[in-house]
């Protein structure tokens, strides 16, 4: 995987197919591929509501877990704790405690996630060699109706506050929009949409700024979502 430190190193950001991301985060071929991508993806239909969104939309659901890894050690789950964001980076729901449903013991531990967590971590080391990292996972599932569109990123164009970020679609139904926007010193770098399954982009959370444009369903007779994946990796003081 030299090629996507060398890519995030050069541009701040790097952006994968589905394909690429399975090929580069999954040597076996059975973490993110079949009945293992199929029980992954179906943990997003069994989320909570998000209970701390100051613009009193109803659109997110989610649950979170946060893991630890030692310079050159193994990845473990640390002990459920609260969400936390400085206002400065996000202005909408930063400056408060956020506790959210932990991410099921079934889902934290599988193949998946265990998968995702290793080779993000071997990328951003490349980039941060010898750090020891605070890691939190975030399943979401934005919701999009016809009266409510569904915003992704609520707080607009951020950072989160942390060193690296990937976020992975794991799927999309009966939307259209969720356009992602990579800005860097006040311009846009690029817009994509993580389309397919497994579509993913890693970041330089230092340099880059982000952003999702909303979401709203295609067919108005029935709702849609748009699920991902957000792993942050955040260098714990030595």
């Amino acid at each position: 995987m030299i090629g996507l430190p060398a890519a995030i190193a050069a541009n701040g950001y790097v952006s994968l197919a589905g394909g690429e991301a399975r090929t580069a985060f999954d040597i076996t071929g059975k973490a993110l591929a079949g009945a293992e991508w199929d029980r992954f993806a179906a943990s997003w239909d069994d989320l909570r509501p998000d209970a701390f969104m100051a613009d009193g939309g109803r659109y997110r659901l989610r649950r979170h877990a946060t893991f630890a890894a030692e310079a050159g050690g193994a990845i473990t789950r640390a002990a459920h704790r609260p969400h936390f964001q400085a206002v400065a980076h996000n202005p909408l729901n930063g400056g408060v405690e956020r506790w959210f449903e932990p991410v099921e013991p079934a889902v934290g531990e599988g193949l998946a996630l265990s998968a995702l967590l290793a080779g993000a971590r071997s990328v951003f080391d490349q980039l941060s060699p010898e750090t020891a990292w605070h890691i939190e996972a975030h399943q979401f599932r934005i919701e999009a109706r016809p009266e409510e569109a569904g915003q992704p990123t609520p707080e607009g164009m951020h950072r989160d506050g942390v060193d690296y970020v990937l976020v992975m679609l794991v799927g999309r139904d009966n939307v259209e929009g969720g356009v992602t926007g990579i800005e860097i010193d006040g311009r846009e770098e690029a817009s994509f949409t993580l389309s397919n399954a497994a579509d993913a982009v890693l970041l330089d959370d230092r340099r880059v700024k982000h952003g999702v444009t909303p979401i709203r369903p295609i067919d108005p007779a029935r709702p849609g979502h748009r699920d991902v994946l957000v792993l942050t990796f955040a260098a714990r003081p030595a």
